[in-house]
């Protein structure tokens, strides 16, 4: 297993769009358990293949209290969403140190492949749904701050800039 580096907004690849998994094989099951460690090192509670700069539709997701709970997320869609909503404050992996509220829906159904390449379906509320919702954005190359205004956008892209030049300098 390995840590995966994991990309920063503003970075371009983070606006690629993934590709669908074209079979769940040794390389895809290897993908996910690094992607796994990398989201429980970081910390986080999801991660995104895009966002390693591996653009496949790979999701990895833990919401439970204690990371004992990863749900694996292969070719993922959302097939149906609640008209209800939620805002709900999120943060990313690849936006560190930012967070702003962003309101989804309330409710989803998920179709995705687990691991063993089974089609599974489940229903999604709370920070499951608000997660599923996030990260299946990354496999569309888009990034939650997207979501926020041009003002809020710019200010973040400076931000992320001014760290990123510090951290070369120390």
């Amino acid at each position: 297993m390995a840590l995966l580096p994991i990309l920063r907004y503003p970075d371009p690849r983070l606006h690629k769009v993934a590709k669908p998994v074209q079979a769940v094989d040794d390389r895809i099951r290897t993908l996910v358990r690094d992607m796994a460690e990398t989201m429980y090192d970081a910390p986080g509670v999801g991660l995104a293949a895009t966002q390693v700069d591996v653009h496949e539709r790979v999701v990895v997701i833990d919401v439970s209290e204690d990371s004992n709970d990863l749900r694996v997320l292969i070719n993922p869609e959302i097939i149906w969403k609640s008209e209800e909503t939620q805002v709900y404050e999120e943060g990313c992996l690849s936006v560190p140190g930012i967070y702003d509220e962003v309101e989804r829906a309330a409710r989803i159904r998920v179709r995705t492949l687990n691991q063993e390449g089974q089609t599974v379906e489940f229903d999604a509320e709370g920070l499951l749904a608000v997660c599923v919702q996030h990260e299946l954005d990354h496999l569309m190359g888009k990034v939650f701050v997207e979501y926020l205004s041009s003002l809020k956008q710019n200010r973040i892209k400076t931000r992320l800039r001014k760290q990123e030049r510090e951290a070369m300098k120390a």
